[in-house]
């Protein structure tokens, strides 16, 4: 993963300029500069200071001396000032691989304590790793090293191609957008165990033109177990694990809209089990749930995979029939009708409990032209076929007359 440079607070920006070459020619110019001024100026004072040869000679002498003391000075200062640089660039230089080395150990520690899996790969077909974090093993079932080895996403079999190719066009925007991708998708263990993930990161683009991905890959799998039941609470009865009477009659609305814009027919069957009072007085309620989950899953299983079936309260269901005229509609009912009848439910206790049902039927567009309009009519129809003694059929009765045109 990328670092940024750790910075020393302890010291001064250091010139990093000069070649040994120039660091060399500089010392030497000194040196020089040094020497040619000093036998120039040397020369004429020693002469103008001591007139006669025998002072001269000595003056020289000293000044020899002189020479050699300065100029070794001069070297002394130069050398120690390069010295010195270069003893501060190396403590320099040391501090700041302490520091990086400590920050890649926090660094390091920390991808290996995520609770997921930190990942950095390169953009290339079919998606090559450069780095994954020990993390792997729990998230994915791959060791690191495995999956460095396998060397590409679609070799490690973790992703199929269609779910690689919409995450690889998420991160790739990344990069033209600088900024960052989300995303939630299946990912296949190595025991073949399916869990969902949710992978952030971001992309970037090198010097020399490579592009690159790197972020963390977390386990979201009890959430999005969470925010299935979350929705199937919302959309389904608990009891029997049908529709619920919300869902029901959004998907009557539906269908009754795209069967009046394609003028097909619909059917609403309106289904109550006889005499249930008598199951809970006699044998509880928790019987009477455990009829009435039977009794659910003998019509769910009986009807069209279009179909719906759904719970309205009690024991009151509700069938919708797409595209199902009167004709079909009143066989349909019949064929649950005697389904219900023909499936006795065993309770715990060995006893065994039979029900039957009445069932009233009402069909788009002869019965009525609304949601409101069909439930009424089927319920009616319904309450026609308790009347008439229970554990039969009945259809409801037209809205209007329908009067037969000359052709």
């Amino acid at each position: 993963m990328n670092q940024g440079t750790p910075k020393d607070s302890g010291s001064e920006p250091l010139e990093l300029g000069r070649s040994p070459l120039g660091r060399a020619l500089w010392a030497a110019a000194v040196y020089f500069v040094v020497g040619l001024a000093w036998i120039e100026f040397s020369d004429q004072l020693a002469e103008a200071w001591f007139p006669d040869a025998r002072s001269l000679s000595e003056a020289q002498t000293w000044k020899g001396f002189l020479f050699v003391g300065l100029t070794g000075l001069t070297l002394f200062i130069v050398v120690y000032r390069q010295l010195n640089k270069d003893r501060l660039l190396l403590l320099m230089q040391v501090r700041q691989r302490k520091l990086m080395r400590q920050h890649e150990r926090q660094l390091t520690i920390l991808l290996n304590n995520l609770p997921g899996m930190a990942f950095r790969f390169r953009n290339d077909y079919p998606g090559s790793f450069i780095f994954i974090s020990d993390g792997c093993e729990e998230l994915t079932g791959y060791s690191a090293e495995e999956l460095m080895n396998k060397g590409s996403l679609s070799e490690a079999g973790l992703i199929d191609e269609e779910c690689r190719l919409a995450v690889a066009r998420e991160a790739v925007d990344s990069i033209r957008q600088q900024g960052f991708f989300s995303s939630e998708f299946p990912l296949t263990r190595k025991d073949g165990r399916q869990i969902w993930v949710w992978a952030r990161g971001s992309g970037l683009t090198e010097d020399d033109g490579s592009e690159f991905f790197e972020g963390i890959v977390l386990d979201v799998s009890k959430r999005k177990a969470l925010e299935q039941e979350l929705e199937e609470l919302a959309t389904k009865d608990s009891l029997t694990g049908l529709l619920n009477r919300r869902e029901l009659s959004r998907v009557l609305a539906e269908e009754l809209e795209r069967a009046h814009r394609y003028h097909r027919s619909l059917a609403v069957l309106w289904i109550d089990f006889d005499h249930f009072k008598k199951v809970n007085d006699s044998f509880g309620h928790a019987a009477g749930d455990q009829v009435l989950s039977t009794a659910g899953w003998v019509l769910g299983s009986s009807v069209r995979a279009v179909d719906s079936v759904g719970r309205f309260g009690g024991e009151e269901f509700v069938v919708v029939l797409p595209e199902m005229g009167q004709p079909e509609a009143l066989e349909t009912a019949e064929r649950l009708r005697q389904a219900v009848r023909h499936k006795p439910v065993i309770l715990p206790s060995g006893e065994c409990v039979s029900v039957t049902a009445s069932i009233g039927v009402a069909v788009y567009p002869v019965h009525g032209s609304n949601a409101d309009e069909l439930s009424a009519e089927a319920d009616k129809a319904m309450y026609r076929a308790k009347m008439q003694g229970r554990d039969c059929v009945a259809i409801a009765q037209p809205a209007q007359p329908i009067h037969n045109e000359a052709t």
